[in-house]
C-alpha cells in the first residue's frame, strides 16, 4: 500500500503563512488509514509496514560526495569545498515526512490486539527505520529536532529547535536495543525484510561511527562517552558473529566471488548477505546501477593506489609508483581493484568489443555494482541486480576496527574478521605485530592516528576503503575519524606519461589520445593511419579555449580538474556538517546553524 505522507515542510511552510488548511493536516498518512478503523491486528500493522520499505531501505551503490569519487563537478562536496555551498544553496532537511510515516504506526501501535511478541515484533522493525533515519539525520547535522511521534499542525514540538547531540544518539540506540530485543528471526525469510540481525548490523554501525565522531571530534564535547559507543559496537558485532548464521561469501574464486555480491540477480542464499534490496525483473522493477560506469564520475586515484600489491606490500611503496601507466597500474594488484576499477581489457558486451575509459573523468570509471551481463541492463530504472543493505564483511571490519580503537585488538580478532576477507580474494592476512612494527608512511600521512595499534588501524582503514569501496560509506569514514584533509586534497585521475597516444585496452595499441588543443595533432603524427582513425580524442584544450581537465605538469602528469585549479578549501569543523536550509530557519527560527554555519 503507498503512503499519501502529511509532509512536515510544509506543515511549517503553511502554518507560518497562516493559512493551514486543517482538514489536509488531520489527514492520516496512508491512503485511507484513520486509527479508529485501522492497527488493530498484528496483520494490519504488518500491512502498514510494508509500506515502508522502499523509503527506509536503501541500498547505495556509490561514494560520490567523497575522496573516492573525482571528475563529478557539480556535486554537493564539489560545492562546499570551493566555498559555494552555504544555507542559500544546500538541499536536504525536507525528508520529514518519512519519520511521519514511522511515527504514525507507532503512536497507534499500542491499539492491537493480539500476541504481544507479534505486535512487539512489528514495533521493533518500525524502530529499526526511525533509527535508521536519525544516524542520517545525526551524521548530517549533529544536533536535530527529536521527534518521537506523529507531529499535527497543532502540537507544541511543531516549532521546536534542535536537541542535543547526545540525546539523540541515546534514542537511536534504545530504538535500536528494542528492534534487537523483539524483532523475530524467520529462518524462512530470505532476507529481504527486517530481521535481528539487521538491527544488530545496523547497530554495529551506528555505535562504531558515533564512538569513532566523540573521540575525534572535540568540538562536540563527548569524547568521555566515546568509549561506551564503541564497545557496544563490539557487542553487536559479536552477537552477529556468533550466531553462526554468516559467513564470507567464497568458493575459492577469488575476485568472482566477491563480483557476485554486487552483480548478480538475486543474492538470496547467500551467507555473506544480512539484508538486500530484491530488483525482480518479472515484476519490472529496476535500478539505475548501470550508470556507475563513466556516466558522470569516476573513481579517484587516491583509492586506485589503495589496493595492495597481490604480495600484500603497498603500492605505493613501489618505485615511482606514482608514474605508473593506466595499464600497468592494474598488474599483479589486490584483486577487489579490477573488481571495482573498470580494468584494461573489459567488456560491456562480454565480447572483443572492449570498454575505454574516458580521461576527461580521470579514466578510472566504476565497475562495482555494473550489470555484468547485458541482459540485466534493459536501460533507465530497469537493471536487475540485487543491493545489498548489509554484508557481514561490514561487520567484521566494525569489530576489528572498534576493538583496535580500544586497544584490544589480538591477532586472534584478526583472523576472523579482516584476514577473512583478505583470504576470500587470496590476498596475505594482516599480522597485527607486523603491521604496528612498519606503518605505512602513505598511510601515516592521510590520517591522524596515534598509540600502540597506530599500524594496525591504519591498515584496517585502508582495508575498510577497498572492502566497502562504493557502497556509500566513505564519506561517514570520512567524517567520523576527522580526516578532512582528504576531501581538501584535489582528486587526480590517471598518470599521462606524455600527450599522444595511450594505451588503455592492453593490446600496446593506443586506444585514445589527449592532444594540447583540437588543430595540433603533431603528438600522434607517428602512429598508423589506421590507429589514429579508431582513436578517441581528447583536448587539452576544446575549440572554446577550455576544458574540464589538464595536466599537473603541462604536458604530462596526472589528470586534475579544472575546477580546482583555484585550490579547494575545508573548513574545521564546519565543514564535517551541513548547514539547515535558510528557508527553514526563517520558518522556524528555533532552528539555530552550528560550527561557523
Amino acid at each position: 500500500m503507498k503512503n499519501k505522507r502529511l509532509y512536515l515542510s510544509l506543515i511549517i511552510l503553511g502554518c507560518a503563512a497562516a493559512s493551514c488548511n486543517k482538514d489536509f493536516l488531520q489527514r492520516n498518512p496512508q491512503t485511507e488509514i484513520s486509527p479508529e478503523a485501522y492497527f488493530n491486528s498484528p496483520q494490519d500493522l504488518n500491512t502498514y509496514i510494508n509500506g515502508l520499505y522502499d523509503d527506509n531501505l536503501s541500498a547505495p551503490y556509490d561514494d560520490n560526495n567523497s575522496d573516492n569519487v573525482s571528475g563529478n563537478t557539480g556535486s554537493e562536496m564539489d560545492k562546499l569545498v570551493h566555498n559555494t555551498l552555504d544555507e542559500n544553496t544546500v538541499g536536504g532537511w525536507n525528508d520529514w515526512d518519512v519519520l511521519r510515516d514511522i511515527n504514525f504506526l507507532l503512536d497507534n501501535a499500542g491499539k492491537a490486539k493480539g500476541d504481544a511478541a507479534d505486535i512487539n515484533h512489528y514495533i521493533g522493525i518500525a524502530r529499526y527505520f526511525r533509527a535508521r533515519f536519525y544516524f542520517e539525520k545525526i551524521a548530517t547535522y549533529s544536533d536535530v529536532p527529536w521527534y518521537g511521534h506523529a507531529l499535527t499542525d497543532v502540537d507544541p514540538d511543531l516549532y521546536k529547535g534542535r536537541d542535543p547531540r547526545s540525546a539523540v544518539a541515546d534514542s537511536v540506540l534504545a530504538d535500536l536495543q528494542f528492534a534487537v530485543d523483539n524483532i523475530k528471526v524467520d529462518d524462512k525469510d530470505n532476507g529481504t525484510r527486517v530481521n535481528k540481525y539487521a538491527a544488530l548490523a545496523l547497530m554495529s554501525r551506528f555505535c562504531l561511527f558515533e564512538g569513532t565522531f566523540r573521540k575525534y571530534h572535540d568540538e562536540v564535547k563527548l569524547a568521555g562517552t566515546a568509549e561506551s559507543f564503541l564497545q557496544k559496537a563490539v557487542s553487536a558485532a559479536q552477537q552477529v558473529i556468533s550466531s553462526n548464521r554468516y559467513v564470507i561469501y567464497n568458493n575459492g574464486k577469488g575476485g568472482e566471488d566477491y563480483r557476485a555480491l554486487f552483480s548478480s540477480l538475486s543474492l538470496n542464499g547467500n551467507k555473506e548477505i544480512i539484508q538486500w534490496r530484491d530488483y525482480p525483473q518479472n515484476l519490472g522493477k529496476g535500478n539505475n546501477t548501470h550508470t556507475v560506469l563513466g556516466w558522470t564520475w569516476s573513481l579517484s586515484q587516491s583509492l586506485v593506489y589503495s589496493y595492495l600489491m597481490k604480495d600484500g606490500t603497498p603500492f605505493t611503496s613501489q618505485p615511482g609508483y606514482d608514474k605508473t601507466g593506466f595499464t600497468a597500474t592494474f598488474k599483479n594488484r589486490d584483486p577487489r581493484l579490477a573488481e571495482t576499477v573498470a580494468y584494461p581489457g573489459f567488456s560491456t558486451t562480454q565480447d572483443n568489443n572492449l570498454y575505454i575509459a574516458k580521461p576527461n573523468l580521470g579514466a578510472y570509471d566504476q565497475l562495482k555494482f555494473y550489470p555484468r551481463d547485458p541482459k540485466q541492463r534493459q536501460g533507465w530504472e530497469t537493471n536487475y541486480t540485487a543491493l545489498p543493505v548489509y554484508r557481514y564483511a561490514e561487520v567484521l571490519l566494525n569489530f576489528a576496527e572498534a576493538k583496535a580503537e580500544l586497544g584490544s585488538l589480538t591477532q586472534a580478532d584478526l583472523d576472523i574478521s579482516v584476514n577473512l576477507l583478505r583470504r576470500r580474494v587470496q590476498m596475505p592476512d594482516l599480522n597485527l605485530v607486523t603491521a604496528n612494527g612498519n606503518v605505512d608512511p602513505v598511510l601515516n600521512a592521510a590520517y591522524q592516528v596515534s598509540g600502540a595499534n597506530k599500524g594496525v588501524l591504519l591498515e584496517i582503514r585502508r582495508e575498510r576503503r577497498v572492502e566497502l569501496a562504493c557502497e556509500g560509506l566513505r564519506l561517514k569514514d570520512i567524517n567520523r575519524w576527522r580526516a578532512g584533509a582528504r576531501l581538501q586534497e584535489a582528486p587526480q585521475g590517471m598518470y599521462v606519461p606524455a600527450l599522444g597516444g595511450i594505451d588503455m585496452s592492453g593490446d600496446n595499441v593506443a586506444d585514445i589520445a589527449i592532444l594540447p588543443n583540437t588543430t595540433d595533432t603533431s603528438s600522434i603524427a607517428g602512429l598508423p593511419a589506421d590507429v589514429r582513425a579508431k582513436l578517441s580524442r581528447f583536448y587539452l584544450t576544446d575549440k572554446n579555449g577550455e576544458n574540464n581537465f589538464y595536466l599537473d605538469n603541462g604536458t604530462n602528469g596526472h589528470i586534475k580538474f579544472t575546477a580546482d585549479r583555484a585550490g579547494r578549501t575545508f573548513k574545521e569543523p564546519q565543514f564535517y556538517y551541513r548547514p539547515i536550509p535558510k528557508q527553514q530557519t526563517i520558518l522556524n527560527d528555533k532552528l539555530k546553524q552550528i560550527f561557523g554555519w
